[in-house]
């Protein structure tokens, strides 16, 4: 049975935990403004001295998305518990395919990731030996058939998706994510490899994290609460992101079981 806080709080169960995997999007930003009752919840935490790490699937370095927060309004102090889906990517491929060729897809503004690569770009996908997938291109950010038609004769190919979600709302507005493209990609019988929640290794590159009784704040049941599942964190679902329309219409026991998670606990907003 999933336990609502909206009456009680974070602070009702903060002592149960020593360490937060907190989303950011859709829990402490929407992609235009902070969500001020969350960063409150988050300068607690640190008083309680409990280590938190703001995890995001996001197809960028560490710094670019730090750089976003600060123009966001976010201080120091918070911006630095910042672990990005991306960052955890770059370390893999510069282990694995430092000297391979890629074919990109995604928005020319993802690029700032692989500027160590650049020389092996290539800009023909059928020269290339993987593909790098941050997202959707510009001039076809909803038209997945178009994916499934460039894939066709590149199936073979390994495809690194540095972003899992299959979605994301920006303000009010609903946008396909990498996650989309990559899922045409595996339909079609392609392997992808994944970084970022669900997936462990982006967890366990964030922060040391034996031993310690988790909690994962997340608004997305198919990453932030499937991914604290996975790893047997317990986990809070932020009602209003994602599934808010769902929640309402069928409840929150239905909709998480629709998605094969539990959760734990469940919170309009993230709020202290």
């Amino acid at each position: 049975m999933t336990k609502n806080l909206d009456k009680e709080g974070l602070k009702s169960i903060v002592d149960n935990y020593q360490l937060f995997y907190v989303d950011l999007w859709g829990v402490v930003h929407n992609g235009i403004k902070l969500h001020l009752e969350a960063i409150k919840t988050l300068k607690e935490i640190a008083k309680k001295r409990k280590d938190y790490v703001l995890l995001t699937n996001a197809p960028r370095p560490n710094f670019v998305v730090k750089s976003f927060l600060e123009k966001l309004g976010m201080e120091k102090e918070i911006r630095e518990h910042v672990f990005t889906s991306g960052e955890a990517a770059l370390l893999y491929l510069k282990k694995n395919f430092s000297l391979k060729t890629f074919f990109h897809v995604g928005p020319p503004r993802d690029f700032d990731l692989f500027k160590d690569f650049e020389k092996l770009k290539s800009k023909s996908i059928e020269k290339s030996e993987y593909l790098l997938c941050t997202g959707l291109f510009d001039d076809h950010i909803d038209d997945l058939k178009y994916y499934k038609d460039l894939f066709e004769k590149n199936i073979k190919k390994k495809m690194i998706c540095t972003n899992p979600d299959l979605i994301v709302d920006r303000g009010n507005k609903r946008e396909l994510c990498a996650g989309s493209v990559a899922m045409v990609f595996e339909k079609m019988g392609g392997e992808v490899v994944y970084f970022g929640k669900p997936y462990p290794e982006v967890y366990n590159q964030s922060i040391d994290n034996k031993n310690k009784k988790i909690l994962s704040i997340g608004d997305n049941l198919n990453t932030d609460i499937k991914g604290a599942n996975l790893l047997e964190y317990d986990s809070l679902l932020i009602s209003n992101g994602i599934h808010k329309n769902e929640i309402k219409e069928k409840g929150i026991e239905k909709v998480s079981k629709s998605y094969e998670t539990i959760c734990n606990y469940i919170q309009s907003e993230l709020k202290w």
